[in-house]
């Protein structure tokens, strides 16, 4: 039996949180194709415990960005309430959380994300405090874009749901708040918005945000990024992991010219496999029955691959033609239509665009890559209108209503 102060401790967590909140060198394509085999005969080397771990909690060194160069450490550490951090996107994992000891710290000041993060209870990141109690340190994971957590206790408190994308997540304003950068490029991260992130600015200095995406269904999946730039999780978790965590590794990419090295240690290369294993884990969230018409949906799939071609590129078990081709900006229907506007594609390693694998597509709106379309009705209809599809309003709908069964 629950004794009475836990049971009113339990109530009031979520009672005063209410009341205030009124991503050595890339590896070769023969290595990253060996890498693969293993993972789907099973024999690698690493567990997917590791690969959960390192997921959810291993910064690879980044501390000596976040913490030495940006110094967000004192920004938390002084002025950051929990309520604000929620209201950043911010996420608490509800599993890790002991909340006698989160409201004797107080959860309406700094003190209070202090103690969230003493719990490793802050989805993402990762914290050492000194000897008075304040953050010494403060680094970021993978699951900081790429989890979320299902609000099971108030909105932004929940258990833990890996590899979902934190749309939420308002990661340029959080990263505008240190005080080493300038006033121009906290213009430019405050210019992102909730759920978007661009992971070439601080290579190319072009800003162009694109909507975080899933982390689960890769399993077959071939060309992992949006522009398809690598064939396996691994380059893209090694570009994330070195140029926008801060990780201590070393990236290199010729047909960007992107080449940087963190560190004289490398705190990634190693971990890569087990990474990789426990993100091919993560199946798609199955489509909840409440959130499409069953009948509909029966139309939709005979329209989506007969009248409105949609299966032409969304093909297979994976709904891709990835693993075959990519496709010209030209081609891409939510590209933007004025005049010298580059693409997202133009900075990438390809130039092209890859087929989005649909699985668990319901659950990540905005949809393409800029999140240009708010629904799935929405990019239908973008589609029904830019390929000339002739398809009615009901079509449309009855398209829309496959896809969130997906």
């Amino acid at each position: 039996m629950k004794s009475a102060c836990t049971t009113t401790t339990t109530r009031l967590l979520p009672l005063a949180l209410a009341i205030t909140l009124c991503s050595c060198a890339t590896r070769g394509s023969s290595e990253a194709v060996a890498l693969a085999k293993e993972v789907e005969e099973g024999s690698a080397s690493a567990t997917l415990e590791e690969g959960q771990h390192i997921f959810r909690y291993d910064t690879f060194g980044n501390e000596t960005l976040w913490t030495d160069t940006l110094r967000l450490h004192e920004v938390v550490n002084d002025k950051m309430q929990p309520v604000e951090a929620l209201a950043l996107g911010l996420k608490v994992d509800m599993d890790k959380l002991d909340k006698s000891k989160f409201i004797k710290n107080n959860p309406l000041s700094a003190g209070g994300t202090r103690e969230l993060l003493r719990q490793d209870a802050v989805v993402g990141l990762k914290a050492t405090f000194d000897e008075n109690g304040d953050i010494a340190t403060l680094g970021v994971t993978c699951a900081l874009c790429h989890s979320t957590v299902d609000n099971a206790m108030v909105p932004g408190i929940g258990h833990r749901l890996d590899g979902w994308p934190n749309r939420d997540l308002d990661a340029g304003a959080i990263i505008a708040m240190s005080p080493a950068l300038t006033d121009e490029q906290k213009a430019v991260y405050k210019s992102w918005g909730k759920g978007r992130y661009d992971a070439r600015y601080n290579q190319d200095k072009q800003n162009g945000p694109v909507v975080i995406p899933p982390a689960y269904g890769l399993q077959g999946v071939e060309r992992i990024t949006v522009t398809g730039d690598g064939d396996q999780i691994a380059y893209w978790n090694r570009y994330a992991g070195v140029t926008q965590m801060g990780g201590h590794g070393t990236f290199t990419e010729p047909r960007t010219g992107v080449s940087v090295t963190n560190g004289t240690d490398d705190r990634i290369s190693s971990k890569l496999p087990a990474l990789q294993a426990y993100q091919l884990s993560l199946p798609a969230p199955p489509a909840p029955s409440e959130k499409f018409n069953e009948s509909a949906a029966q139309r939709g799939k005979v329209l989506f691959e007969g009248q409105a071609g949609c299966s032409n590129c969304h093909s297979g078990a994976t709904f891709t033609d990835a693993g075959s081709r990519l496709h010209a900006p030209s081609e891409v229907v939510s590209e933007p239509e004025a005049a010298g506007v580059p693409s997202y594609a133009s900075r990438s390693a390809t130039k092209q665009y890859r087929t989005s694998p649909l699985r668990g597509v319901w659950q990540h709106p905005p949809y393409f890559h800029n999140g240009s379309a708010a629904t799935l009705e929405a990019v239908v209809s973008t589609y029904n209108t830019r390929k000339s599809l002739g398809l009615t309003a009901s079509e449309v709908n009855d398209v829309a209503e496959y896809l969130k069964s997906l």
